[in-house]
């Protein structure tokens, strides 16, 4: 049995897993745009000069932040299937 068949069995009622910050952050820029992603979450990396690079810094430092950005990449995802 290879790697990725034994991980996704261990959570299979995860949508997150396997799932990057990173891509959950490109997917939702390119689909809300960072205005209304900063309307939909107001913090201040989505309203101020918004980055990837900078969005990525403080979503792995501040998990209240990180887990709004994972319900709403549920929420687009659920939309989109």
């Amino acid at each position: 049995m290879d790697r990725q068949s034994n991980t996704n069995k261990k959570q299979p009622n995860n949508p997150l897993h396997g799932m990057k910050l990173l891509t959950i952050l490109e997917l939702l820029v390119e689909h809300y745009g960072w205005e209304k992603l900063a309307n939909k979450i107001p913090i201040n990396c989505f309203k101020n000069d918004p980055s990837i690079k900078s969005s990525l810094k403080f979503l792995r430092k501040t998990q209240w932040a990180r887990d709004k950005v994972e319900d709403l990449y549920l929420e687009f995802d659920r939309k989109t299937r």
